[in-house]
């Protein structure tokens, strides 16, 4: 069911707020999932309430995935494409985000930031959808670049091309190549680092005229980001760098084993090498084996993420999703089922198709807009092998 106005997007109608017994019924439960994600929307900010920057950029994302393979959906994300662009411009941040003891990240609004946390330079009002994180800016990127892939309007690629012009100015020198996490310098991560070869990955495809560029910027990323060591012996990517330019053996996060999936698909786009997405389908399988549970997906952080790791599962998902086009295996199609039957029978609100952060259960009180797009990236890559999964995993 379409839309008569902004603030009545994605009020479907009753028939999609389904059952437990319709856990299969993945187009469907996504729609729903969508509609709950929607109550959280502010027109008037152009980002999503109970959730942070950051988080908004994948909302976008999510919302243009789910456009892609799924018309019921595709006007009313339209209007959010065209209403974000315009208010989250406007939206003044005051936000510092830290790096926790356990290489999660945290954010904070105004001066409310603890005493014994590293404080970095608070993000400026992000016109253009800039501020002092590049990694931030990469999901914007991202997610404008999806915006543009559904709708071929090109403000959206235009303003992703704006945003890399920026990322490319975080170069750091010390450890021989890369980007920097923040403007203000202190940690080389891998996040920034992988979503600067995926922004660049996807530009070398979407701008002919600057091919060339973008794909030599993609291919130096890649080289020395598997010479940095981020990449360990497990096929596992670690947080990031230490100050001797070495592998921190940091946390190993869902989204970090994610983002570089989508990134070696677009690169191979760019440039077919077998390497890239035979790489990208080691990462996969050592993700999966490693963080998952009786075929459920986990981060370390569970239950307790906080704002920002809430949303790192679904990014792994909707990453996935991607490899799964380019480098079909029935694994990642079992995986797709399995999850979203899962939050859908175990991870759902009693009313309100809420979902949290837990995809095993029980539900954690109370989701927002982070845990529900991160679910609803599960949930869409499921409803995009709907016709693959058949009757899918029940509980």
């Amino acid at each position: 069911m379409l839309f008569n106005n902004l603030k009545s997007f994605f009020l479907l109608s009753s028939a999609v707020q389904l059952s437990n017994a319709a856990a299969n019924d993945y187009q469907a439960n996504a729609e729903a999932a969508l509609s709950t994600l929607q109550k959280w929307y502010s027109t008037n900010t152009g980002i999503w309430n109970t959730t942070g920057w950051w988080n908004s950029a994948n909302c976008l994302t999510t919302i243009g995935d789910l456009a892609a393979v799924d018309g019921n959906v595709r006007s009313a994300a339209e209007k959010v494409f065209s209403n974000t662009l315009v208010q989250a411009q406007k939206y003044n941040l005051q936000q510092t985000k830290v790096i926790t003891p356990d290489f999660n990240m945290q954010t904070f609004e105004g001066a409310n930031i603890p005493s014994d946390l590293l404080r970095i330079a608070a993000a400026a009002n992000p016109k253009g959808f800039l501020n002092g994180y590049y990694d931030d800016e990469g999901w914007w990127a991202l997610g404008w670049i999806q915006a543009y892939d559904v709708t071929g309007n090109q403000d959206y690629l235009n303003t992703a091309v704006d945003i890399f012009k920026d990322m490319k100015n975080g170069s750091e020198p010390d450890c021989g190549g890369g980007i920097w996490w923040d403007k203000a310098n202190t940690y080389v991560n891998a996040i920034a680092n992988e979503l600067y070869l995926s922004v660049a990955s996807h530009l070398a495809n979407r701008v002919p005229s600057q091919k060339q560029s973008y794909l030599d910027i993609a291919t130096k990323q890649w080289d020395w980001f598997q010479k940095t060591g981020m990449i360990n012996s497990q096929n596992l990517i670690n947080d990031g760098l230490n100050d001797k330019c070495k592998n921190n053996n940091g946390t190993v996060w869902s989204y970090n084993q994610g983002v570089i999936l989508g990134g070696l698909v677009e690169l191979n786009k760019a440039a077919p090498n077998p390497s890239y997405l035979s790489k990208a389908n080691a990462i996969a399988k050592a993700a999966i084996k490693a963080l998952s549970f009786d075929g459920v997906l986990h981060d370390p952080c569970e239950p307790n993420c906080g704002a920002d790791g809430n949303q790192f599962k679904g990014i792994f998902m909707r990453n996935l999703q991607i490899l799964q086009s380019a480098s079909p295996d029935n694994a990642y199609l079992e995986f797709f089922a399995s999850n979203a039957a899962s939050i859908w029978n175990k991870d759902r609100s009693k009313s309100g198709n809420e979902l949290s952060v837990d995809w095993d259960g029980p539900y954690v009180t109370p989701a927002n807009a982070s845990t529900q797009s991160s679910a609803l990236d599960a949930l869409v890559a499921a409803a995009a092998f709907q016709g693959q999964l058949g009757n899918g995993i029940s509980s």
